[in-house]
């Protein structure tokens, strides 16, 4: 039994945490005759600065060559990452993409019981957040890169003829979200907008249930977010324990459907590229970017 214990402990720290995979999905959403468009959905870098293989195969995602990337926060990971994040993220420059922050693009990760996390949703209390990330610099890497800003705004982009209009939230587990401030920033953007064919992307770092709800009732054909880790351990055939948010945790990653208010839309959660340097551990939830292909929706 200890030596099963052992092994099992051994490869969800050593092995699955590096078995790095990339998840394809499909959605109809595009308006008709629209021209496909291929999202890369990047999530929970949290990248160090010594994790070269997580460098090396985050660099060769450009090969997929997508038209859009949408990156629903947690990048940084360690107080020295940014730099060497920029400098993978290079090989994107000219890609258009919207980012949101989570709460570990502003505060870096501190020293604490990793079992804490099956305790339930992480909270503020107790946590110094001392350790101070250069959150205006890694918001001048994207937009350097030609990101847009989507934390309690709204913004939008041509791409391959369409009009990708996207409204998101600051990170909505540390309860930075304004949707009121979204909601605005979507109807002066609608407005300027008019008419024009598009599509519209609701963009969140945490799937909060109030979040995923607010999305649907502001018109969003798709919702993508990040932050659950797919619940970092998953019991083999079933869902992940937790989800470190309310969202159920069928739907902890994944594409699955957000249904609220008479509306049915995708919703697509990441399991994310890495985790904490302090909880560096995976079970049954590798590490993954998602290619989203968007298409046109079905005739009738």
């Amino acid at each position: 039994m200890l030596a099963a214990g052992a092994a099992v402990a051994a490869y969800a720290t050593a092995i699955e945490p590096h078995a790095f995979r990339i998840r394809t999905e499909t959605l109809r959403v595009l308006p008709a005759g629209a021209r496909p468009i291929t999202v890369l959905h990047l999530a929970d870098i949290h990248l160090a600065p010594w994790q070269e293989r997580k460098l090396d195969w985050l660099e060769g995602l450009t090969t997929l060559e997508p038209d859009l990337i949408v990156n629903t926060g947690d990048s940084l990971g360690h107080g020295a990452a940014l730099p060497v994040l920029a400098d993978a993220l290079r090989v994107f420059q000219g890609v258009p993409g919207f980012f949101v922050h989570g709460s570990n693009d502003v505060y870096g990760p501190e020293l604490k019981n990793p079992l804490r996390y099956f305790a339930g949703p992480s909270k503020l209390a107790g946590e110094s957040h001392r350790n101070r990330l250069d959150t205006a610099g890694l918001e001048r890497a994207y937009e350097e890169l030609g990101w847009l800003n989507l934390n309690n705004a709204a913004r939008a982009i041509e791409v391959r003829g369409t009009t990708v209009a996207a409204f998101g939230v600051a990170d909505a587990h540390r309860h930075w979200d304004r949707l009121d401030e979204t909601e605005a920033a979507l109807s002066r953007m609608r407005k300027a907008l008019g008419d024009e064919p598009r599509i519209t992307l609701g963009v969140t770092h945490a799937p909060y249930q109030r979040i995923l709800n607010a999305f649907v009732d502001l018109g969003a054909d798709a919702i993508l977010a990040g932050h659950t880790h797919g619940g970092q351990v998953r019991v083999p055939g079933g869902h992940a324990l937790v989800t470190n948010c309310d969202i159920p945790r069928a739907q902890a990653s994944g594409l699955s459907t957000w249904v609220h208010g008479g509306r049915a839309v995708p919703l697509n959660v990441s399991q994310g590229i890495g985790s904490s340097i302090y909880a560096p551990f995976r079970l049954g939830t590798p590490p993954e970017a998602v290619v989203v292909s968007l298409r046109p929706r079905d005739i009738g």
